[in-house]
């Protein structure tokens, strides 16, 4: 799997004519759009509300319902909030818990008749946004904190570092997640995400960090020089990378 930004990635190797759903599974947004050989976006993207309860079946029928939408597509990627192995959900803290242990992959594939691959969501993202130079973090703030780790362009999949001790007792996502910024002003949220940027740099020593996520917009500090926010859209444009082997 080649990330997105390697220029030995592009164009897709794989079918010059190919063209790829690419679905982005959110704890408050399903979002999909379709994409060409290169990545390029092909429709409009189309977003709906997380249904409540986020159910397999509840979001398996929205994407469904999406894809219609979308036209006529080869292929299927697939970014989900959680860790997955081979396409099966390994954990899903922010949707439905009866997501364990569903062959996500598996279970589109026969619903949509094409096939389908499945990665954890900020993996997805950070295949889109990374430039495979040096060690790369990525870092989504949204419903909840997501991070993707690559080095010189691979990726270490499933860090889930959202869900690992941050400070005060709490992870990541309990301090920067949506539900944190809800409860607490803007300006500590942002000390907070200080923190984190520092002690981030401190342990992974990397070379760029990439934040994303629909929180990104709360920002309202200078940023360290290699420290970059990325759009939201990278969490679907990303998709084309999960097919290039």
């Amino acid at each position: 799997m080649q990330a997105a930004g390697c220029s030995q990635a592009a164009p897709d190797p794989s079918s010059a004519a190919s063209k790829t759903l690419s679905v982005d599974i959110g704890g408050s947004g399903i979002k999909t759009i379709l994409l060409d050989a290169r990545g390029e976006a092909l429709t409009e993207r189309l977003r709906q509300n997380t249904p409540a309860p986020a159910t397999p079946e509840a979001i398996i029928n929205l994407i469904q319902a999406q894809a219609a939408q979308q036209g006529d597509f080869d292929r299927v990627s697939v970014g989900f909030p959680g860790v997955v192995r081979q396409g099966v959900i390994g954990s899903a803290a922010n949707l439905d818990s009866r997501w364990i242990g569903v062959d996500l992959a598996q279970s589109l594939t026969q619903l949509l008749g094409k096939p389908v691959r499945v990665a954890n969501d900020a993996d997805v993202q950070g295949l889109g946004a990374v430039t495979c130079q040096g060690v790369e973090l990525v870092l989504t703030l949204g419903t909840g904190v997501g991070a993707a780790l690559f080095v010189n362009g691979t990726l270490v999949p499933n860090l889930e570092l959202g869900h690992h001790p941050f400070r005060k007792g709490e992870t990541y996502e309990q301090q920067l997640g949506r539900s944190a910024l809800e409860g607490i002003s803007k300006k500590r949220w942002n000390r907070r995400l200080e923190k984190a940027i520092a002690l981030l740099q401190a342990i992974f020593n990397y070379d760029t960090l990439y934040l994303g996520g629909g929180e990104t917009k709360q920002i309202n500090f200078d940023l360290p020089k290699n420290v970059k926010i990325v759009s939201n859209m990278m969490g679907l444009l990303g998709g084309i990378a999960l097919w290039r082997d």
